[in-house]
């Protein structure tokens, strides 16, 4: 039913020729979905869910996907794919005012516009479509948001909670290190393998965002929790079923997931006191921001943080201009 979709063929583009991460692809796969929903059946049909393939939906909610995992085919009628193929740009508006009144943010609206954006080029260039229906929306404006960060206070208290005497509670702790002395995502925390840590060097081998490797510098505190890490987890009793190539794994001795990292951070903030909103990118944020405070310049800070484009690093910038005005003040003549 519809397995050789327009849709199918960009989300093959997207996994075999742009690499995309799963959970990208998965985004793509529901934004997508959700607009053949409105297609077939106006703002009363948007919120549906069309098939995935067994056991898998491209419902428009946020769950996570497990490593690896791949965004099965996505089921579309032959008349959804009459419709995508003679979308016009009054359809396009009527389902960005239909999601506007469905209280989702800005960030999201700009993100599913996005996704068609990238669909309809793509079925332009393949000869699906005989005219761009995005060609004259332009992207809304988005609220400025800067990134949260932790101060260094906050980071040490936070640091200090996981129990380094158990196996789990040291494996916590190296996770919290790593993240904030390399400012990985935990995407690519989670991926890290043994053979990814040069100990001696003290650098890591970072699989990011398309497949791009980088390599980064990790600290000392963070090579010394790895090893304590490392050190329980040998010793214990069922290391030896332990998946052996992957670096942090679960009590079950099974690569982590992202959303078990996530779980182990709201244990920890809770019980050392900080605000519960904070995600594992905070600690990525925190990372670039305590760089750039203690003098690391953009270019260095882009290629530590795996950065395409040096316009996403700069927003950090905002975030230590009363660092830059401190430095003006004390070194400009007339200041």
């Amino acid at each position: 039913m519809g397995e050789n979709s327009f849709i199918n063929e960009f989300l093959n583009y997207l996994k075999f020729e742009r690499h995309f991460s799963p959970h990208t692809a998965k985004c793509y796969a529901a934004d997508l979905s959700q607009f053949c929903a409105f297609l077939s059946g106006g703002p009363a049909g948007a919120s549906a869910s069309f098939s995935l393939g067994p056991n898998r939906s491209a419902s428009t909610s946020s769950g996570s996907t497990p490593p690896g995992a791949m965004v099965s085919a996505v089921a579309v009628e032959p008349a959804v794919q009459a419709k995508l193929s003679e979308v016009d740009t009054e359809q396009v508006r009527s389902f960005l005012a239909f999601l506007g009144t469905q209280n989702y943010s800005k960030s999201t609206i700009a993100r599913k516009l996005a996704t068609l954006r990238s669909f309809y080029k793509f079925c332009m260039r393949r000869g699906h479509v005989q005219a761009n229906p995005l060609a004259t929306i332009k992207t809304p404006k988005q609220d400025k948001r800067l990134p949260k960060f932790l101060d260094l206070d906050a980071i040490n208290r936070l640091l200090a909670t996981p129990d380094c005497n158990t196996l789990l509670g040291a494996r916590d702790r190296a996770m919290l290190e790593v993240m904030f002395s390399t400012g990985v995502r935990v995407s690519e925390l989670v991926d890290l393998n043994f053979a990814d840590i040069e100990m001696v060097n003290r650098t890591i081998r970072v699989r990011g965002k398309g497949k791009k490797q980088r390599t980064a510098p990790i600290g000392p505190t963070a090579i010394a929790s790895i090893q304590r890490y490392l050190e329980l987890r040998r010793a214990d009793a069922r290391s030896a079923r332990f998946d052996q190539e992957a670096l942090f794994v679960n009590k079950h001795g099974q690569r982590l997931s992202t959303r078990s990292v996530r779980r182990k951070l709201d244990k920890y903030l809770a019980e050392c006191g900080l605000d519960p909103t904070i995600s594992p990118h905070t600690l990525r944020h925190s990372f670039a921001t305590h760089m750039l405070n203690n003098g690391a310049d953009l270019r260095s800070v882009q290629e530590l943080l795996g950065h395409q484009s040096i316009s996403t690093t700069q927003v950090y910038t905002h975030l230590t201009t009363p660092r830059l005005k401190a430095a003006y003040d004390d070194a400009h003549p007339r200041a």
